[in-house]
């Protein structure tokens, strides 16, 4: 605590007094020491989705008024996760594997981190709930992909030109998607992503039948099944929920 020189000039207090006041202080001092970590604590945290000079820390701004996507740190697979899957997956894999595991990832990226902007802009309870399963389902599989791409010695990114046929609208948010997705909120957001969520889904399912149709690796291919079988169902249940909010 520094003393302002008219704080100097006050007579002293009776010993006792003194006593009870530099305890006063020295507990007030620690008290402080404490709020300031916390304060330190939460505005790291805070600034974990920022960027910072000389750091790549993803997106620069949470406002919704953002033109560019969210950043794919968001969802940056668990490490640990990511080693797991690439020791347990099988070593036979072909190139339409590898196609589908690089695709597929961006793909879940971007319905990730649309799903996260539903906790608060989304007004429906049920477009809440779905957008967590959809994060839950998906941030997982993002780091099994992951590592089947470690394991079999291929890039986690595809190359340029190597899209397989899928446009960008079929792979993930486009930058103008994804700004008017931020801009919203409410009944606008929630159709809106019902309408979003049900061509990303419908991509992913032509992405999960070609490598159906064309894979070779046992946990692709069962990967590429639940996708059908999942994505499917929340198409129709996305449906329902559009039908009900123009109803």
């Amino acid at each position: 605590m520094i003393r302002s020189p008219m704080s100097r000039r006050v007579m002293p207090r009776p010993s006792s007094d003194l006593r009870s006041t530099l305890a006063r202080t020295s507990a007030l001092r620690a008290l402080g020491a404490a709020g300031g970590a916390v304060a330190l604590a939460i505005t790291l945290a805070a600034c974990s989705d920022s960027s910072m000079p000389g750091m790549d820390m993803g997106s620069t701004s949470s406002s919704t008024s953002s033109s560019a996507p969210m950043s794919s740190a968001a969802v940056t697979p668990d490490p640990a996760a990511v080693a797991s899957a690439s020791s347990a997956v099988s070593a036979e894999h072909n190139d339409a594997d590898i196609m589908f595991a690089q695709q597929m990832i961006v793909h879940h990226q971007g319905a990730v981190e649309m799903a996260m902007l539903a906790g608060d802009r989304a007004q429906d309870p049920a477009v809440r709930d779905l957008a967590s399963r959809i994060q839950a389902a998906q941030t997982p599989e993002i780091a099994s992909m992951t590592g089947w791409l470690q394991a079999w010695g291929a890039p986690e990114t595809m190359e340029e030109g190597s899209m397989g046929g899928h446009d960008m609208g079929s792979m993930g948010m486009s930058e103008q998607d994804m700004a008017a997705l931020e801009g919203a909120s409410g009944a606008e957001f929630d159709k809106l992503f019902l309408e979003q969520m049900t061509v990303h889904h419908q991509g992913a399912v032509d992405m999960a039948k070609t490598e159906l149709a064309d894979g070779s690796n046992p946990q692709a291919i069962e990967l590429a099944g639940t996708i059908v079988t999942s994505q499917t169902a929340e198409i129709a249940e996305m449906d329902q929920m559009l039908q009900t909010l123009q109803g």
